[in-house]
């Protein structure tokens, strides 16, 4: 069901222009967001690398990882309350169930990219927080190097993985469903 005919509800104007995306693909304005997240959260990660690994900058290091843990969460808790609003992502795509956009078969392909890409989105929260709840627990503030930075380092490096590997699912999912 679309969003605006959702039991006949009053859906206010913000909520209505939400619906498409400003990336010119009929997406919704969320998932655009979420988009355009997923493409500068990796830069942004490989910065926060290059200051702690080769300035030496612990502090800003996490200063960054807090806002980048920050950035993606209220950028995925919004994008799921979109996902919600709109009855799922299908209904995206296909917003005109009298002239859908993608045929069975191409929505299929979709969800086999989706799932790919929700190993990934799925797992990368939990090793990002398990990371920095234990760098904020045994790290000093303001943090200096010691007995916990391998694991940290370990942890560091999945976590980034994990990210980049969400970052590059998501972005293949959105071309392969909205644009090609």
């Amino acid at each position: 069901m679309d969003i605006l005919g959702v039991a006949g509800c009053y859906v206010p104007p913000i909520i209505r222009r939400m619906t498409h995306g400003f990336l010119g693909n009929d997406a919704s304005f969320m998932l655009d967001v979420v988009v355009c997240a997923l493409v500068l959260l990796v830069p942004l990660l490989a910065y926060s690398i290059i200051v702690v690994k080769f300035q030496r900058n612990h502090e800003r290091h996490k200063h960054l990882q807090l806002l980048l843990a920050g950035i993606l969460l209220v950028a995925v808790a919004a994008f799921e309350i979109d996902m919600r609003l709109h009855g799922g992502w299908r209904n995206i795509v296909n917003k005109d169930a009298a002239h859908p956009r993608r045929s069975e078969s191409e929505l299929e392909n979709s969800a086999l990219l989706l799932r790919t890409h929700l190993v990934f989105a799925i797992s990368t929260p939990f090793l990002w927080a398990a990371t920095i709840a234990l760098a904020l627990r045994r790290f000093p503030d303001p943090p200096v190097p010691g007995p916990h930075s391998d694991l940290h380092k370990a942890l560091g490096w999945a976590s980034a993985a994990d990210l980049a590997l969400t970052s590059v699912t998501g972005l293949w999912f959105y071309y392969a469903t909205f644009v090609a």
